[in-house]
């Protein structure tokens, strides 16, 4: 399947450099692994986190692509179409 989202995702600059933004918020620091929104540069921790920031993120703004942004992790992911791509 080929997914139009990912071929026309941008890299913003993150809106954080100390980690997930909502965890950090809320006073908290035990993300998992953390990913980027490539249409605003939100910064939300993964499916794998008690928060869940990345994929909550989406569903509050339909942004359709992240990007993980762990050290040597090129991958990225489009939650509307349910694929991924490395970068």
């Amino acid at each position: 399947m080929k997914c139009e989202h990912l071929a026309q995702a941008a890299v913003p600059p993150p809106q954080s450099d100390e980690g997930c933004q909502d965890c950090l918020a809320n006073g908290r620091h035990d993300w998992v692994h953390l990913r980027e929104c490539l249409t605003c540069g939100h910064v939300g921790c993964c499916d794998s986190s008690p928060g869940k920031h990345a994929t909550a993120h989406f569903h509050a703004t339909a942004h359709p692509v992240m990007k993980s942004i762990e050290p040597g992790e090129t991958w990225r992911w489009c939650f509307v179409d349910q694929v991924g791509a490395q970068k």
